[in-house]
């Protein structure tokens, strides 16, 4: 036995972080840059955002789909004791589904990295307020800290993003 073990002792709990991958391919943005009171004074939970540069948004964990919104702009994903929130775009609810071409359903299993949605992005820049992408924890009660490691950098699918430290 290594010196660590005999100090740490076998490691045999229960997940104590849970990854966030990249959903989209595009900038990575802080949470309090979008630009809705909602999203930036973190009332539905902290997390980030990604400007995208195409219109195809993947699944940043494995999980279970819990919610996909009649309008098709958002998802809730349960990972573990972890729910998420991806919204894509801001005020896309007016656009009612035009131009969203959903992936998933609600109860469906889901690896990371499967696609959710692709959508007409240009439509997007066109007809909603912003391309802006949020992905927050909406039970922030079950995490002690969210780091994101990518801010203000470019990223392509799957990359880690961010780091959750579960309670």
């Amino acid at each position: 036995m290594g010196f660590l073990s005999k100090l740490f002792g076998n490691k045999e709990e229960k997940v104590e972080e849970l990854v966030l991958k990249a959903y989209m391919k595009g900038k990575v943005v802080d949470i309090t840059e979008v630009p809705d009171p909602v999203f930036a004074q973190k009332m539905m939970g902290d997390g980030f955002a990604i400007i995208p540069e195409e219109g195809t948004l993947v699944s940043p964990v494995a999980g279970e789909i819990i919610q996909v919104f009649p309008t098709k702009h958002a998802f809730g994903i349960k990972s573990g004791d972890i729910e998420l929130l991806i919204h894509v775009g801001l005020e896309t609810v007016a656009m009612k589904g035009e131009g969203f071409d959903v992936k998933v359903s609600a109860g469906d299993k889901i690896e990371v990295g499967q696609t959710l949605l692709t959508y007409d992005l240009e439509l997007v820049k066109e007809k909603a307020k912003d391309i802006i992408t949020p992905c927050v924890v909406t039970n922030m009660d079950a995490i002690e800290s969210i780091s994101v490691l990518k801010l203000n950098e470019n990223v392509d699918f799957s990359q880690e993003v961010a780091n959750l430290k579960l309670k």
